[in-house]
């Protein structure tokens, strides 16, 4: 149970249970995830057996329904649906999903049947306070965002720029600027604002990044982060990347840029496993990728097995303490959280020293006990 004197939330990244025993999925963190009030993550599937694939994406995601229940069992009661998959079979499977999650108490953030119920937030109440949620997504297939009469998700889209670092040398490389669009970074921004008068924390969670890339943070995750931290919110919580990123201190408040995985089935067709034109994308993008036959219903790249847990605790309505802990994905995809004694505990800080520095942020990891602080 929670401890006493604190509410507790617990975040984690993207989530995609997809298989004939759902809740085995979570049997390694059932007791970690007990020790919170709130819990919440970000869903990469839909649930239906209805809709058509999607023509814009390669390998459009769908699960059977069934799978719903092992989410709700393990205690998720808030998740962002704002996603790059989310329209992956259609408006019917769309909103399929978040009645298959509401209708077993899990509370869908960032999408909806419109542009205004996906910009609707959730309001969880702790023993200590409220806390609100808003989702967001930059990743976003053609119409996959809402608008005023089509459902989709919540934008924070992202216009990308290649600007020549040396023009009068024909084939240089260019330098990628990448911008918020003004109108969606000023909704975001309003959300925020309206929310912190009603939640005494504010939590915005962030489908955004390159994914699979080493380290590597785009310019314009910094100016969302930024301002949606100088908006009001408490916290920024990224994912999508499906590999660890950095964590940021703006304003000494913590902006995750990508949490990676943390239950994920991904059942890939057999021509993406045996296509080498597709093998060798996935080297230049990962060099730790290589499709390892061990790892069937998690074909990521090694790096992707390091992920964690984000603990908060809210006390007095505000936000206490903020800490991670160290996950690993085993081959059947299952998350387990680390405790210091086990090697991988010490691999996933260095890599996390390691990325950060890498992109010059300054943050400071402090291990205590099973927990890793930012600073």
């Amino acid at each position: 149970m929670p401890s006493n004197g604190r509410a507790t939330i617990i975040a984690v990244g993207d989530v995609c249970v997809d298989r004939a025993d759902p809740h085995s999925m979570f049997d390694l963190v059932r007791n970690d995830l007990e020790q919170a009030d709130v819990r919440f993550c970000q869903i990469e599937t839909t649930y239906s057996t209805r809709g058509a694939p999607s023509p814009v994406v390669r390998v459009p995601l769908r699960a059977s329904p069934e799978n719903v229940d092992a989410i709700a069992r393990a205690g998720f009661n808030v998740a962002s649906f704002a996603s790059n998959h989310c329209l992956d079979w259609g408006p019917d499977a769309f909103l399929d999903t978040i009645d298959h999650l509401n209708s077993r108490g899990v509370k869908v953030v960032g999408a909806g049947k419109n542009l205004a119920a996906a910009r609707e937030p959730v309001i969880s109440e702790t023993k200590q306070g409220t806390v609100g949620w808003l989702a967001y997504c930059s990743i976003l297939p053609h119409n996959y965002w809402a608008e005023a009469k089509r459902p989709g998700s919540a934008p924070a889209r992202a216009r990308t720029l290649y600007e020549a670092i040396e023009p009068d040398q024909p084939g240089t490389p260019p330098r990628i600027l990448s911008y918020p669009y003004d109108d969606d970074l000023a909704a975001m921004n309003a959300d925020i604002a309206r929310l912190k008068e009603k939640a005494d924390v504010v939590l915005v969670s962030m489908h955004w990044g390159i994914h699979y890339k080493e380290a590597e943070i785009a310019q314009y995750q910094r100016t969302y982060g930024h301002a949606a931290i100088d908006a009001g919110a408490d916290m920024v919580l990224g994912h999508h990347a499906h590999i660890l990123k950095a964590v940021e201190m703006y304003r000494q408040k913590p902006i995750f840029h990508s949490l990676c995985n943390f239950a994920f089935d991904l059942h890939l067709p057999a021509e993406e496993w045996n296509n080498p034109v597709r093998r060798e994308r996935l080297a230049k993008l990962n060099p730790t990728w290589t499709l390892d036959p061990e790892y069937k219903t998690y074909p990521f790249p090694e790096d992707s097995r390091m992920s964690v847990m984000v603990r908060i605790g809210i006390k007095d309505r505000e936000v206490e303490s903020v800490s991670m802990q160290p996950v690993l994905i085993n081959p059947d995809s299952q998350p387990r959280c680390l405790t210091q004694a086990a090697p991988e505990f010490a691999e996933t800080v260095e890599y996390l020293r390691r990325i950060t520095a890498d992109q010059n942020l300054g943050t400071q990891y402090r291990v205590a006990g099973n927990e890793v602080f930012c600073s």
